[in-house]
């Protein structure tokens, strides 16, 4: 199932909405302001800058960052997946084709294979890898020496890292989600990227219901953009933007059908829980792990729903947001 308020990327991400700098960059102050010192003292230093681990839910703009890393210290950036690199030999050949402080962009790093792993050990810590030449009795190690280069890691499942692996980061940060007016800004930013008239408080209307993600806001506005191009002559106002997220299904609080479906199925099915995953799972149609990574954490953060250890339950906030009045009995 496709959703609009679905945090992992759907689509090829517009170039025109990436921003290319630090000075581009909204939101995630504290993060950005020390990666800004970190790149300004390498590039004085004329060195390649400490791996980076970049960690927190999709959307929030760890694949920007990376870029930004790479632009500001005027370097190239090759970009790999954890999930595709299967064999060593995948990672070495990738390794080896690096350029001096170069920076090597890995996301989903937690979903690298074990021995894909082992091969990134000596390349992040000495700039080296070991080739196996021939094989059997007669196969021998050859050491191939690497160029100073920068790993910047992403990850939406930080605890799902080796402990060897997360050590070998020295620059560590943890994006969180953004507040309406940064997602505001955001909005009036790319609306202005790509050419579209786009109200202050329609932006904001849009902020609100984006579930605190700047993919999720880019989405909503570039379907905006479709309505107001057929009914407003391109512009976004306020009635425009309500009346698209109307027809999209997105509510006043980020919500969208397969949420309230999640929440409706806890207060009636099951007198409001607790109720175990995979008997919610059945009662909706939907698979397990869509509910637990990708509806759960929005529902839990926003207070709706509780994990217990007899499973979810509705929360009061989830019992007014479906128009439930009074407590459970």
């Amino acid at each position: 199932m496709t959703r609009l308020v679905d945090p992992v990327e759907q689509e090829q991400v517009d170039p025109a909405l990436r921003p290319r700098r630090f000075a581009d960059y909204i939101g995630q102050e504290k993060i950005k302001d020390n990666l800004k010192v970190y790149v300004q003292a390498a590039m004085a230093r004329n060195e390649a800058l400490d791996h980076v681990l970049l960690s927190g839910p999709p959307g929030l703009g760890k694949t920007s960052l990376a870029h930004i890393i790479a632009t500001e210290l005027g370097v190239g950036l090759r970009t790999a997946s954890g999930p595709t690199l299967e064999r060593g030999g995948d990672l070495a050949a990738i390794l080896n084709s690096l350029g001096p402080r170069e920076v090597l962009f890995i996301d989903e790093i937690h979903r690298l294979p074990r021995a894909v792993e082992e091969v990134l050990y000596p390349a992040l810590e000495d700039f080296h890898i070991d080739i196996v030449l021939g094989q059997g009795p007669g196969a021998q190690s050859v050491r191939l020496p690497l160029p100073r280069f920068t790993l910047v890691g992403a990850t939406t499942r930080s605890g799902l890292l080796t402990s060897p692996l997360r050590g070998r980061f020295g620059i560590q940060a943890v994006l969180d989600f953004y507040q309406p007016a940064e997602l505001r800004t955001i909005l009036l930013q790319s609306a202005g990227r790509l050419s579209l008239e786009l109200t202050e408080d329609a932006a904001l209307e849009l902020a609100r219901r984006s579930r605190g993600t700047p993919r999720i806001a880019n989405r909503l506005l570039r379907r905006a953009r479709d309505f107001a191009q057929v009914h407003r002559n391109g512009v976004i106002d306020l009635e425009l933007t309500r009346m698209a997220l109307g027809r999209l299904d997105v509510d006043e609080r980020g919500l969208d059908s397969l949420d309230r479906r999640i929440l409706h199925a806890i207060a009636v099915r099951f007198d409001g829980g607790p109720v175990g995953l995979s008997n919610l799972a059945a009662a909706i149609g939907e698979e397990q792990d869509t509910i637990e990574e990708v509806c759960e954490p929005f529902l839990i953060r926003e207070g709706l729903v509780q994990r217990t250890p007899q499973g979810r339950i509705l929360t009061q906030s989830g019992r007014r947001a479906l128009g439930i009045p009074g407590e459970k009995p």
